[in-house]
C-alpha cells in the first residue's frame, strides 16, 4: 500500500483517509527502525513513496477541512 495516486486518494471518505494515514505511519515507522538497526534500507525508495503518499493524503484532508 506504498504509492497512491491523488486521484485516487481524491475518492476516498475521510474515514478511510485517517485510517490509511495511520497504517502508512506504522509503515514508515517500520521501516525507519530497519534502516537504524541494520543501517540499510530493503529498497531505497521505499520511504521516499510512503512520506509522499501520507503528505498528499494530509493535503487532500486540509483540502476537505478548508473548504466545510
Amino acid at each position: 500500500m506504498l504509492l497512491i495516486k491523488r486521484k485516487d486518494v481524491k475518492n476516498l471518505s475521510e474515514e478511510a483517509l485517517k485510517t490509511t494515514l495511520g497504517q502508512l505511519q506504522l509503515e514508515l515507522n517500520t521501516e525507519r527502525r530497519k534502516i537504524a538497526s541494520t543501517g540499510v534500507a530493503s529498497k531505497s525508495n521505499r520511504s521516499r513513496s510512503i512520506r509522499r503518499t501520507i503528505a498528499r493524503i494530509n493535503t487532500i484532508l486540509k483540502e476537505r477541512g478548508a473548504k466545510s
